[in-house]
C-alpha cells in the first residue's frame, strides 16, 4: 500500500547497518563506525525520500531530508535521544501535510511505520553503542526513547486483561512483546539493563503502580510535552521550514 516505500527505506538503512560492522574500540559507547553509517545515510537521504514521494512532490525531498538525517541520531557526539525521535515523527507530519501519507494510515503508521524505525533505532544502538541524548537519558524512559511508550499505553487502553502492572510479569512480557508496543519497551529495557525494572528503572516502576491505561498515557502525554517539547535544550536542534512552520 502507500506505507510500503516508507518502510523500504527504513529496510534499506537497516541493511546499511549490515555493511557498517562496528570497530574494534574499548569503550561502552561511542562507535566510530557510526560517523560512517550517517554519512552514508545523510548523502542517500535525498534519494531515499524521492522513493516516496510521487514526481510531482520530488521538488520537497530536500527539505523533508533535513528532518529525516536527524531522526537517526547526532554523526558528532554519536548519540541519540528524544530530539532524534521528534524528527522521525516531524518528517511523517510532513508527509501527511504533503498528502503522501492519510488520515486513514495513522495507525499504520504507529504500528507499522514507526515500529520499523524503532527496532531500526535499536539495532543501530546496540550496534554501534549509542550514548543516551542529555543527562544519562533521564527524558527516555529507556534512555532513548518516549513515543514507544506514549503509543503503546494509547494501544493498551480498551485491553480488558493487560495491566500496566503487568510490566512485572516476565509470562506476559513475553506473550505480548511482539503484539504490543508497551511490552517490546519494556523486553527491550530488560535486554539491556540487566535487573529487575523496580531497580533499573524506577520511573517505569512508578507508571506500572497506575490503575489504568488510559491515565498512563495522559501522562505520557504530559511527560512528552514537558519533557520534551518545551525544553530548548532539545527543541533548539528543531529546523522549520515551509512544511513544519513555527507559528
Amino acid at each position: 500500500g502507500r506505507l510500503q516505500p516508507l518502510l523500504e527505506v527504513l529496510s534499506t538503512l537497516s541493511e546499511y547497518v549490515d555493511k557498517v560492522p562496528p570497530q574494534d574500540h574499548n569503550l561502552r559507547y561511542g562507535n566510530p563506525a557510526f560517523r560512517e553509517w550517517h554519512a552514508g545515510m545523510c548523502e542517500q537521504a535525498e534519494k531515499l525520500i524521492e522513493t516516496i514521494l510521487p514526481d510531482n512532490l520530488r521538488g520537497a525531498a530536500k527539505e523533508l531530508a533535513f528532518y529525516f538525517s536527524d531522526a537517526f541520531g547526532n554523526r558528532t557526539r554519536i548519540d541519540y535521544g528524544t530530539g532524534h525521535e521528534t524528527n522521525f515523527v516531524v518528517f511523517l507530519y510532513c508527509l501527511a501535510k504533503l498528502g503522501v501519507i492519510k488520515e486513514e494510515d495513522s495507525q499504520a503508521l504507529v504500528l507499522s511505520v514507526f515500529n520499523r524505525y524503532l527496532n531500526l533505532m535499536r539495532k543501530i544502538q546496540t550496534t554501534y553503542g549509542l550514548e543516551p541524548a542529555g543527562s544519562r537519558g533521564c527524558w527516555g524512559l529507556d534512555d532513548y526513547q518516549i513515543l514507544p511508550f506514549l503509543f503503546g499505553s494509547a494501544q493498551l487502553i480498551s485491553h480488558g486483561l493487560i495491566k500496566p502492572k503487568s510490566i512485572h510479569n516476565p509470562e506476559f512480557i513475553e506473550m505480548f512483546s511482539k503484539d504490543f508496543m508497551y511490552f517490546g519497551c519494556i523486553e527491550y529495557v530488560l535486554s539491556v539493563k540487566k535487573g529487575p525494572i523496580r531497580e533499573t528503572s524506577p520511573m517505569l516502576n512508578d507508571i506500572s503502580a497506575v490503575g489504568r491505561w488510559q491515565k498512563v498515557n495522559n501522562g505520557m502525554l504530559k511527560m512528552y510535552e514537558g519533557e520534551v517539547l518545551s525544553k530548548f535544550p532539545i527543541m533548539q536542534h528543531l529546523g522549520f521550514g515551509s512544511l513544519f512552520a513555527f507559528k
